[in-house]
């Protein structure tokens, strides 16, 4: 006799990656403790990971990350340096209302 198909729903197949991806448990394991064949959440991660979802970054977002970094870089030495003239200019009031 023919077992019927268990449909899961968008959120529980969600679920059931990032167990798998954020665990790093086996997905076999995991689809032991969920109830699912194994072949069946193999096919779900791997269809996240091809959409990008597993949490790794492509060329172009991994070049943008380092021009932002570096970007704020050369901001927090501006606002350093912005501070320090605050400072000096603090100082030099200071001393001319006295």
């Amino acid at each position: 006799m023919a077992e019927s198909r268990r449909k899961f729903d968008a959120e529980f197949r969600e679920g059931a990656v990032r167990i798998v991806t954020e665990t790093g448990k086996p997905a076999a394991e995991v689809a032991r403790d969920l109830g699912v064949n194994e072949t069946t959440l193999a096919t779900w991660v791997s269809r996240a990971r091809k959409a990008g979802g597993d949490g790794t970054l492509g060329d172009s977002e991994r070049e943008e990350l380092l021009r932002l970094r570096r970007k704020d870089s050369e901001k927090s030495k501006q606002i350093k340096q912005l501070e320090m003239e605050r400072d000096v200019l603090k100082r030099c009031m200071v001393l001319w209302v006295k």
